[in-house]
Parts: structure tokens; sequence; C-alpha cells
């Protein structure tokens, strides 16, 4: 027999209410991702900030216990009797304030079903992360509907609502529960969703067995379009015939060149364009889990949002399955830099600390882009602005956030929206071939969008990193950035033309560099000469701002002279990455220095020869764009629409503008 009960103190209408997220609970028995979801054997709501106030809104910073046997179903799971379960979590709390910012929506349901004894307490936080209780209810029988209608006005500024369950005798199951909206979509539809993938078949392939799995997404899906730019064909990977098959007509595989990240989201969004079937287009990284009712989420927020927007999800580290890559993300205008927004914490990890013990948490945060590895675009902004720069790959993202909110769309970062994503974390892209995107495209980007005269600290702070690679005998990094900054001088032009071959070539420079040589053998290189430690062996401190400018003379003069007679035959240190440090690796004339990822060292060797030549090109080159400056912000402002055009990309593709691939389709 089933009941339906609206918790005291509460009106519920008879408008009809859709759900916009459902509670649910991990796709597996993953322990590592249970904190995202349940907060198991909460005793009391304490503080973050001084463990005693029980306004706060973090209970036990951890989670006691996990106990994935007690999850019955993907939207079921059994309080035991006694226990007390709370649903402030990252995956099944609602992010109020964001709904009360961007949508229409100004009152919310939240509707659970309950079997058995137990009590229902319903909370909410304000942007300081303390928290209140909103009702609280006793529950007896069988599958009893609870519907509470809660109020978004005072969220301007940051909280959430959740409710936590406490079993009593014999337990409590919730059958399911979700939070629902009466107001009317502004701009409802379906989506299709566009994967870039290289050489990464295993992981592409279980990206769509898993959208194929997602039954309720699938309904919502138009197409998945696979851009596949690998030299291992997809299709060749064991697991893929079956996922292939799962999706069936809604899925489509297309073969082209390696266009980089840019390359290929860029083709997804034309052929979802050019499709004209979808609402949204989601841009989808290959090396991913994904959650999707994340996706959902994300696509029934867009819907009721007053104005066009872009929807990113979160990312969660796929190794570390807790910590929270970042909350939100900025381009520092000064600086001309991206990361987190100013007072959050990168790298959290909720399973130490959860939704409801971090403050920083529960404050709205407004983000000037989100990271491709998951964001929805309304078809309506591509249209009107474009697709991707054709840039390859870094930046890709942030400058069509930043493009995208001059022409009045805003990004939103949607808490409760996220994948989990292979981690960047032990890789130093500023070293390999990749340090060309980052110095040509920030100054790119830094052209097209600065509001400062010169970019403002812009110029500055890329001659610093000039220095210090070249000093720190990094002379591959710093040549690729010397024809970044060639490319960036020679006009827009040589974005489409070398799109395609920029990379291969950058790879072969590093055959001419010791620093770029990486060999995972350990007895690849001779022993270390300890005969005579270099500082009586103690490590360099780094410069502070009193010491670096006679540090950064003393360096360069240091440079300008030979190399000890004997470090070209014996390296001087074996440094680990962490150490690896410009004020440690300028101090010797050869160290072996290992990779960031643990597989391999390489045997830098200062060669002051190289170094004469590196920074003296480099500083001509540097005072060619501070003088040039204003000239090629205008070239490049100029031919941005035309650069980010479906017709350049078209040709860039092979294609007829306007009409979508089939000549490399398999």
């Amino acid at each position: 027999m089933s009941t339906q009960t609206a918790l005291e103190g509460t009106t519920v209408a008879t408008t009809d209410w859709t759900t916009v997220a459902r509670v649910v609970l991990p796709l597996e028995s993953d322990e590592d991702t249970m904190p995202l979801y349940l907060d198991f054997g909460r005793a009391s709501v304490a503080s973050e900030d001084n463990g005693k106030s029980d306004e706060m809104a973090g209970a036990s910073s951890t989670t006691d216990a996990l106990h994935g046997e007690h999850i019955l179903s993907r939207r079921s799971v059994k309080v035991p009797e006694g226990n007390r379960t709370s649903f402030g979590t990252y995956f099944n709390a609602f992010p109020a304030s964001y709904w009360r910012a961007w949508t229409v929506v100004q009152k919310v349901r939240l509707r659970v079903t309950t079997t058995g004894l137990g009590t229902i307490m319903i909370y909410r936080s304000n942007a300081s992360g303390r928290a209140q209780r909103v009702k609280t209810q006793t529950l007896s029988g069988d599958s009893v509907a609870t519907l509470v209608e809660l109020d978004l006005k005072a969220f301007a500024d940051g909280g959430w609502y959740w409710f936590d369950l406490v079993a009593g005798e014999r337990g409590i199951v919730l059958d399911e529960a979700d939070w629902q909206v009466d107001a009317e979509p502004v701009r409802p539809g379906t989506l299709s969703i566009g994967i870039t993938t290289f050489n990464r078949a295993d992981f592409c392939a279980q990206t769509v067995q898993a959208l194929a799995e997602a039954e309720e997404l699938r309904r919502r899906i138009d197409m998945v379009y696979v851009v596949d730019q690998g030299t291992q064909a997809v299709e060749e990977e064991p697991t893929w015939p079956g996922a292939a098959a799962a999706l069936g007509g809604q899925l489509r595989l297309i073969h082209q060149d390696n266009l980089g990240g840019s390359g290929g989201f860029s083709r997804g969004m034309y052929e979802s364009v050019t499709a004209d079937r979808s609402t949204y287009h989601m841009v989808l990284d290959d090396d991913v889990n994904i959650e999707p009712e994340g996706i959902l989420r994300a696509l029934d927020f867009a819907g009721y949002c007053r104005v066009p927007t872009i929807v990113g999800g979160h990312m969660f580290d796929l190794h570390n399955r807790s910590v929270l890559h970042a909350f939100g993300e900025e381009v520092n205008r000064w600086r001309w830099w991206w990361g987190s927004v100013n007072g959050l914490k990168e790298r959290h990890d909720l399973s130490k600390s959860n939704l409801r013990s971090t403050s920083f948490l529960h404050r709205r945060v407004d983000v000037d882009y989100n990271g491709w590895w998951m964001c929805l675009i309304p078809t309506q902004v591509i249209r009107e602005i474009g697709l991707s720069l054709p840039i390859f790959i870094k930046w890709d993202d942030a400058e069509y956030g930043l493009r995208a909110r001059e022409a009045g769309y805003p990004t939103v970062s949607l808490p409760g929206a996220a994948v989990w994503h292979v981690s960047w974390t032990d890789k130093d892209d500023s070293v390999d071939w990749q340090a060309y995107y980052h110095e040509r495209n920030r100054l790119l980007v830094g052209l097209l969008h600065s509001p400062y005269d010169n970019g403002g600290r812009l110029l500055k702070e890329l001659f610093f990193t000039d220095v210090k690679h070249t000093i720190s005998s990094q002379y591959y990094a710093q040549s690729l950035r010397i024809k970044a900054v060639k490319d960036i001088l020679s006009g827009p032009d040589h974005l489409h033309r070398t799109i395609s071959t920029t990379m291969p070539e950058l790879r072969g420079m590093a055959k001419e560099f010791d620093d770029s040589r990486y060999s995972p053998d350990p007895d690849a290189y001779p022993m270390v000469n300890k005969t005579k430690p270099l500082r009586k062996g103690r490590l360099p401190q780094q410069p502070n701002a009193m010491t670096v400018a006679p540090f950064a003379i003393k360096t360069a003069l240091r440079h300008l002279l030979p190399p000890r007679a004997n470090a070209q035959e014996q390296p001087q240190a074996m440094i680990p990455h962490y150490n690896s440090k410009f004020w440690i690796l300028s101090q010797y004339d050869s160290a072996v220095v290992s990779k960031a990822d643990g597989t391999g060292a390489a045997w830098y060797k200062r060669d002051p020869e190289k170094f004469r030549e590196l920074l003296g090109e480099s500083s001509l080159l540097r005072a060619r764009l501070r003088t040039e400056w204003h000239q090629l912000r205008k070239a490049y402002r100029a031919r941005a629409q035309e650069l980010t055009s479906m017709g350049s990309w078209a040709r860039t593709f092979g294609l007829d503008e306007g009409r979508g691939g089939a000549d490399r389709e398999r």
C-alpha cells in the first residue's frame, strides 16, 4: 500500500512537477566514489572550521563507514537500524544557488519514497557553509512518498538543499528520491554528443558502452559523433563492436586527420549543427568515466536557463576518484593565465572532507569557462559564435568561454554534473612538445580577448619563463616557445594551414636536444660524480623578492662560461622531477632529471652557445611582440570570426560547406 504525505507546515500544490535531478547511487559498488553519493554513519553536524558548532554544514569530515552492500539498486539504499545516512553529498544534494541565479525556477520540490520506520531531516546551507534544519518528519509504513516544497529566494550567494535519513527499528529503505521543479523550461530539447579520440580505443569504447547502457539518457540523445583522429582505428578495439551495436543508429564514427582536440571537437559541433536536430551539443573527452545522471542534469539545467547558457561538468580524478580537480575556473585578466577561481582549493578530496564539511563548496562560483572533458553548448550559441579556434590543443575551451561571454552567453560549472577524467598531475607538458601550444595559444587568446594594452603582465611573464627554461638547460622547450612566437608574428593565416602538420614537426625537433631524449633504462647514463658535490651537497634555495635580481645576474653570467670539463662525461647530480625547479637546475653543468610520470630520465647538459642563442633570440622576439602588439591584435581580431566559422573548418575537414562528412566514415 502506498501513502503520500506532505511535511508539516508545507503546501504541496497540484501543479505539474518535472524531475531535474534524481538521487542516484554508484553505477558500481566502488568504495572510492561512495563519498560522492552517500555519507553513511553520520553522527552529528560539526564545523570544518572549529569542529564544535552544530549550525555548520559539515558532519564528520569523512564517511565513517562505507557499506556498499547496503546499496540495493541505482536508486535505492537500505539504512540499517540505528544508523543515520546523509544525502548531503556532491551528487545528491541540490545546488539551489545555481538554480536561483541562472534559471527561471523559483522553488523546488523534494520527493522521497521510503519503506520502513525512521525520520527524514531536510537541511539547507548558506554561502558560508552554515547549515539550517528546514523540516523533520517521522516516517512509517510501506512506500511512503514524502513531498516538500522548498523556496529558492535566500540562495543569492550560495547554498544547497539536502536530506538525511535516520533508521528506526529494522531499518529503513530509500526506494527512490528526486528533486523537481514546476516552472516551464525556456528551451527544452535533445542533445548530440561529440567525442574526440586519438589512440585511446579502449577508453572510447568504454564511454560509448556507458552511454548505450544509460536508458533514460539515451531517450534524450539524437546522435553520438565519435571523431577518430588516431593511427589505431577505434573499430579495431575488441570491445568496440559490442559498444557500437548497443548504440545502433545513434552512433556515427568519423575518421579524419589529427587536428587535435580543437579539430576533433569542432568536427562534432559541425556535424551536430549541420544535422539541425539537436538543441544542445556536448563535447566529451574520450578518456573519461561518465555519470549519466550528470549529463541529464546539465541538459535539464540548460533548458531552464533564462538565456542560452553553456553548462559544464566538474572533473574528478579517474585514478583517485574522490578528488575534485577544480570547483570553478577563470582567466586572470592581468596575468592572462587560467586557474581556479580565487578562494577555491584545487584537488579537493571529498573522502577526507565531504560537501557538508567544506565551506568553499557552498559558495556559488561564477566561471569564465569549463573544461571540455564535459561541456554542454546550445547549438544556437555555436551558430552565432562559431566553432573552436583552430589551435590543436590548449586554451580552446577557455577561449570559447571567453568568446561566448563577450557575445552575452554565460558559462556555468554545475555541481552534481561531473565525469572522472585521467589527471595530468603526473605529467609536465611545459617541457615537452606541448610547450609550443602553451606559448602560442596563450599569446593568441590574449591578443583576441585581453582588455589591457600589451596584454597586461602577459609579455613580462612569458619572458621570465624564457629565462627559467634557458637557465635550466631546457633547450628543447625554449626552442618550441621561440617557434610559437615566430608563428604568432607571422599572422593568423598559419592557424588552419598548419594545424595538422605542426605537432609532427615539434616532436621531430626533440631528437636534436639532450634534455628531450628520455630513457627508461636506469643504467642509460654514467654514475653521478660525487667526488666534490656542488654547494657541499646542499640544494639551492628559491630566490625571494630581495635576492632574485642578484640571483638572475649571477646565474646568467655563469651560463655564459664554459661548463666544467668532466660534466659532459659524468652528471653532477640525479634530480627527481619534484626538485626540477629553475633555481636548482640552473646551478648544475649537467644533471640527470627524471620525467614527471616516473617512466624515464634525460641528461640535461649546460651549453653556453645554446644559452646565448636562445636567450638572445627570445629577447628580440619579445621586443617585436611588444612593438607590434596593437597591429597583431587588430589583425587577429579582424580574422577571428572567419577562423572559427563553419566554412573555414569545412575546408580544413576537406568537406563542402554545410554538408556532413561521409567520405572517411566507416
